[in-house]
């Protein structure tokens, strides 16, 4: 798979001299938001990351190759294009074959990381068991790659549409570590707390630094999940978002919606109801995690 990683000449150098540089996803540019927001929150994640010492490197399936690092060009190429495959791990060599654009989830991300050589992701929140997944088998790619893929994930929890229960006994099982930044629940995407516990809370980037370094030093495969709580100033009511939940799955429900098509109809829905604020507090936590993420990895990459 490393024939078909392209660095940028920044990452790649930043890898070789020790730097630290933070993984970003581009589903959350095709798929998660819409245009200028997209572009907008990509260049403003990465200025984040870049004020804090370390290198972005947004990861994207651009002309055939494993792009791991975009400049601001490709940025914007990738904002405005109108066909982009959601590309996770089942997807990745389909559309490297078939040379078409792909935006990584999670699960791909993660992937394209390791393999580049880099130990922390950012991104908004991880995928997890749907609700009503305990009959429909709905579950994100994202929890099994977190099982065996050995990145650390900085995220605002799982989203809020997804069944926080099911997918915290998941990650127990799998024995994936569940940090919670200086917070001992775990975050739910949109609001701060889902009601269920993390596993260990850490108060600093060094301490975060010194669990992943431990655990990579063991050689424990699998990821790490650290959830750090969307901003006290934009995080929604549980309930209200909630109720909102509820009538986005049953107009799903009704419109057939299923699969990989389901997390981005209900957040455009959840956009559409809440007059923008679902995506504003979106932003909010994207741009939180890239900063909380990127001195994490500034951490790491100063003890290892």
């Amino acid at each position: 798979m490393k024939n078909w990683l392209t660095l940028s000449q920044e990452v790649k150098e930043a890898l070789d001299t020790g730097k630290p540089v933070v993984a970003l996803e581009s589903t959350i540019i095709t798929h998660g938001m819409p245009y200028p927001e997209n572009i907008n929150t990509a260049l403003s994640v990465e200025r984040i990351i870049r004020n804090q010492g370390a290198v972005p490197a947004t990861i994207a399936i651009m002309h055939g190759e494993i792009r791991v690092g975009l400049t601001e060009e490709e940025l914007n190429e990738l904002a405005g294009a109108k066909e982009v495959e959601k590309v996770s791990r089942r997807d990745l060599p389909v559309v490297l074959a078939n040379r078409a654009y792909g935006s990584t989830t999670v699960a791909a991300t993660m992937i394209c990381a390791e393999m580049a050589g880099i130990d922390v992701f950012v991104t908004g929140g991880i995928g997890g068991v749907h609700r009503m997944g305990e009959t429909s088998m709905d579950i994100s790619a994202d929890l099994e790659e977190l099982a065996l893929t050995n990145v650390a994930v900085v995220c605002a929890g799982a989203k809020s549409i997804l069944d926080i229960r099911l997918t915290m006994e998941y990650l127990e099982t799998k024995g994936v570590p569940v940090l919670g930044y200086q917070t001992s629940r775990f975050p739910a995407f949109y609001y701060q707390d889902s009601g269920f516990d993390v596993s260990a809370t850490v108060s600093t980037p060094e301490e975060a630094a010194k669990i992943l370094k431990q655990k990579k030093e063991m050689g424990l495969s699998g990821g790490t999940v650290i959830g750090n709580p969307v901003p006290t100033d934009a995080a929604l009511d549980k309930s209200w978002v909630e109720e909102r939940i509820t009538e986005a799955l049953a107009e799903a429900e009704k419109d057939g919606i299923k699969g990989k098509d389901t997390t981005p109809y209900l957040l455009d829905k959840l956009k559409d109801v809440s007059e923008g604020r679902t995506l504003t507090a979106n932003i909010a936590l994207v741009e939180h995690n890239a900063r909380n993420g990127a001195k994490i990895a500034a951490a790491l990459s100063a003890i290892s």
